[in-house]
Formats: structure tokens, sequence, C-alpha cells
């Protein structure tokens, strides 16, 4: 048996002990593996797949979420979660993601009470942890468990074996809920995440009628007021900049309600707090 079956071993193991379970289901890569893997353990009757509907997830996420619960036969729902009456998330600290996990993942373990489901279980995997997540304070409040990570899971692994059971979203690009298009402090409303959605599906299909295949990796549009900066992954950076695609690009977001589109030429990048950064760099040194 090589590392990662031990490791798809040990994930079952730790699913079959739990009898019965709600999975916190995204319809991202992790939670999809999470959700198969535990249809694997404990069969259909013994599994809850719930995804929280608020209008900080984009809709095609969603109806994703839905047609592959369908087709693996898992019972779903969705659950209405009033993130945007949470005025801690609406004022967008640095903390924001506890907020917006204490939310939703309370609003889990109310359905999982009704439903006399003792565990809850979420999709974060073992990469997460050299991530700023402040997140994980709410899945440890509320007693909420992390079988991909506690498995020792990365996500390369999880992509792998996702792969293999023949799920779609293997090879998936990173999916992160519309908040984290506002830079802290700027305050989260209803009007801006659905702009965001807007111009991010603008520029998703003009980029997908230039790029082999329609693979565009990760795509962002960081929200600053009137202004749009788009992240990309560098690969695509040049394709961005010729005149015409600009042009394209810069009409198609204007009509979502941006006046100024800009290209952030650094690429796209997962936000990480400078203590965070240099505490990993000193780390390195050290190494």
């Amino acid at each position: 048996m090589d590392k990662i079956d031990a490791k798809a071993k040990v994930l079952t193991d730790i699913l079959s002990t739990m009898r019965a379970v709600l999975v916190a289901y995204s319809g991202g890569v992790d939670s999809t593996y999470l959700l198969w893997a535990a249809l694997d353990a404990l069969g259909q009757d013994r599994v809850l797949a719930v995804t929280a509907d608020a209008p900080i997830f984009p809709r095609a996420l969603q109806k994703q979420a839905a047609w592959v619960a369908h087709d693996l036969g898992v019972r779903h729902r969705f659950e209405p979660v009033a993130v945007l009456e949470d005025m801690d998330f609406v004022r967008n600290p640095s903390r924001r993601c506890y907020f917006c996990k204490r939310v939703i993942l309370s609003k889990m373990r109310t359905v999982a009470q009704a439903e006399g489901l003792a565990w809850i279980v979420e999709g974060s995997n073992l990469d997460d942890q050299d991530e700023y997540r402040p997140g994980v304070q709410a899945v440890q409040e509320l007693e909420i468990r992390s079988p991909l990570q506690e498995a020792r899971l990365t996500k390369a692994e999880i992509r792998q074996l996702s792969r293999r059971a023949g799920l779609p979203t293997w090879n998936q690009a990173a999916q992160t809920c519309l908040a984290t298009r506002f830079p802290h402090g700027r305050p989260i409303t209803m009007d801006g995440l659905a702009q965001v959605e807007a111009a991010e599906e603008a520029l998703q299909a003009c980029l997908a009628e230039m790029v082999a295949e329609g693979k565009t990796g990760d795509v962002r549009v960081r929200h600053h007021g009137e202004i749009a900066r788009i992240e990309v992954s560098p690969a695509l950076i040049p394709l961005l900049v010729q005149p015409d695609l600009a042009g394209q690009l810069v009409d198609r977001l204007q009509r979502t309600g941006y006046r100024y589109v800009t290209l952030d030429l650094a690429g796209y990048r997962r936000f990480t707090p400078i203590s965070l950064s240099h505490k990993r760099k000193r780390e390195k040194r050290a190494g």
C-alpha cells in the first residue's frame, strides 16, 4: 500500500467511526471528495450534505454542488444563511472568515441536531494549516471535525484521489467565497457581491474564448469601489494586455458597474498577512 492509499484508508476509518455525518458541502474540490469518502464509508442513508445558501457564494458553484450531489445520489439540501445580518462580518475585518464560519457552521449545527446527527465534518486539508485561516477558530469552537486534515491529506493528494474516484471536481480551480474580493476594512454589501460575481463571470467568459480548452485557472476580480483589480495566473497576463482583449475586458467589466479596470501584474495570489509572511521567511532561514 503506497502513502496516498494509506492516508485514504485512515480517512475511511475516521469516517466509519462516526456512524452518521452531516457534510458541510460547498461543491469545491475538498468538500466534494470528503462527501464521496463519507458515502463510501457510511452509505447513503447515513450521510447528509448541506450547502449554505448565501449571496457570498457564486451561483455557478451552487449549481455545480447540486448536480454533483445528485449524481452521487446523496441526500442534499441548501440552507439559507444570513451572513449579511452579522455586522462583525459585514465590517470586513482581518478576521472576517471567523465570523462567516461561525454563522454558517452554527446553522449546520442546528440542522445536525434536528436530524439527529452527532457529527459535522468539513473539508479543510493539511495544506490549509500553512495559510492564514481565522475560520479555524469557529471550526474548533463548534466542535466540527476535519477528517481530510486528520488523515493528513494534502490538496494534491485529494485531487489525485478525486480523479481516481471519477469526481468531476478533481482539477477544478480553487474556489473561495465572493467576500474575499473585498479588501479588509471595505464593508461587504449585497450590491458589491453581485457586482463582483457579474464581473468575474464576464472575465471568465472573455478568457474562455481565448484560452485553449477554456482552462483559465484562478481568476479574481478584487473590488475597490469604482476600480476592478483583475488577478489571473502570471501565464495569462501577456494575453490580457493585448489591445483587442484588453478592450473587450474593459467594456464588459464597465457594464457591470466599474469605472476603472486594472490588471495586477503580480498575478493571482492568496491573502497572507504580513506578520505570517515574515514568520514563514524566518522559519525558512532557520531551516
